[in-house]
């Protein structure tokens, strides 16, 4: 994924392709399976446009700082007369969140605050674009337009410069139960399973909110590894059990211009660098879990950058759970939990659950507020 930089005061769109989860390739010659998908997608698309079909921009939740806006979208096809707002509301098994026909390298009308601005998709349809804006604070509504007939509504939100905390969550097995270490059940949840069967994790949605009720401006990211097709449905289940509102960090699960997967470990770790260059005045809370790879990266985050995380928080998965995630009981990372502790700098936090995490949070005096310059 190519990273970027922070615009300063541009004076004009600045248009930024991100490939979703791997670094691009110098090589002008996309991977077999990438050049394998366009061509299937090229012949699907122009059977479909023979029958009318359009092109549909789905916005996905933005964010942005003072003077600019991250722009994150899809443009798919989409057949005469669809009802977007019925099919983005729609609970929907989850193979049918992946059945839609991607359409590359279109060009959408991005219009902020009655200022309207051009952005390129990639080959994926994904569109990630920074552009110049001066919205204040908070959430706003931004208007995505696939053609001068067509256009969505999106959310964005801009972050306050005047905080200085924020959270950074992962969502398997963090803040929801998917067991997705195990390829099977992982396959079964994102591909079969019934969105409102998922379970929360316990506790996780009060430590969130106990975390921004002291400063409600303090920005919540989700960051998965999980595909943006099911962005929708991981919004409405965050809504639905209490999560605080914030923007979803996700990846394309195709090919991509080196390989035939992404990686969802560099996806993690250039999202988060992005975030440290694009708020340097925040310092992170990191919460994760111990069930995959969260541990290693967090820790080399915080060795890294000691000043931008205020603490690592790691969900300890049950015994069954890491048997389903590695096939034993020991976590992914012991070397992270045996250098755990409140008396590290930054601290790194072990619990069972939100409310385990939240009691020892309190104990430590972790809080999202400016830390104390005596400790």
């Amino acid at each position: 994924m190519r990273r970027h930089a922070r615009p300063r005061t541009p004076a004009a769109p600045e248009v930024h392709l991100t490939e979703h989860g791997s670094r691009t390739s110098r090589s002008s010659r996309p991977h077999l399976a990438a050049r394998a998908e366009d061509a299937l997608y090229r012949r699907l698309g122009w059977w479909l446009r023979r029958r009318g079909w359009t092109v549909r921009v789905e916005p996905f939740t933005c964010y942005g700082g003072a003077g600019w806006v991250r722009v994150l979208a899809r443009t798919v096809l989409a057949p005469p007369g669809a009802d977007r707002a019925r099919w983005r509301a729609a609970t929907l098994r989850g193979w049918r969140r992946f059945a839609i026909a991607q359409v590359g390298h279109v060009e959408i009308g991005v219009e902020i605050d009655g200022t309207r601005q051009r952005v390129v998709g990639d080959r994926g349809g994904y569109v990630d674009a920074v552009v110049p804006s001066d919205l204040p604070s908070g959430w706003h509504a931004i208007r995505l337009w696939g053609s001068p007939t067509s256009h969505v509504d999106g959310q964005v939100f801009v972050v306050d410069p005047s905080v200085r905390g924020g959270v950074v969550s992962d969502v398997d097995d963090t803040v929801v139960v998917t067991n997705v270490p195990r390829p099977f059940l992982a396959a079964w949840n994102a591909l079969v399973r019934n969105e409102n069967a998922r379970q929360p994790v316990p506790g996780m949605a009060v430590l969130y909110d106990r975390l921004t009720r002291d400063v409600p401006d303090a920005p919540v990211f989700y960051l998965s590894t999980g595909a943006w097709n099911s962005e929708p449905a991981l919004l409405r289940f965050l809504h639905r059990h209490g999560y605080p509102r914030g923007p979803l960090l996700l990846t394309d699960w195709g090919p991509t211009q080196t390989g035939w997967f992404r990686s969802g470990q560099e996806h993690k770790r250039a999202e988060l660098r992005r975030l440290l260059e694009e708020f340097p005045q925040i310092s992170w809370l990191l919460v994760g879990d111990d069930g995959q790879h969260d541990p290693e990266i967090y820790r080399a985050l915080a060795e890294e950058h000691p000043d931008r995380v205020r603490a690592v928080v790691i969900r300890r998965l049950t015994p069954t759970q890491q048997v389903l995630a590695h096939g034993g009981r020991a976590p992914t990372d012991h070397l992270v939990l045996a250098g755990h502790g409140t008396t590290l700098r930054p601290p790194v936090i072990h619990g069972r659950d939100g409310t385990e995490l939240r009691g020892l949070l309190a104990a430590a005096s972790i809080t999202l507020r400016d830390p104390d310059p005596s400790l």
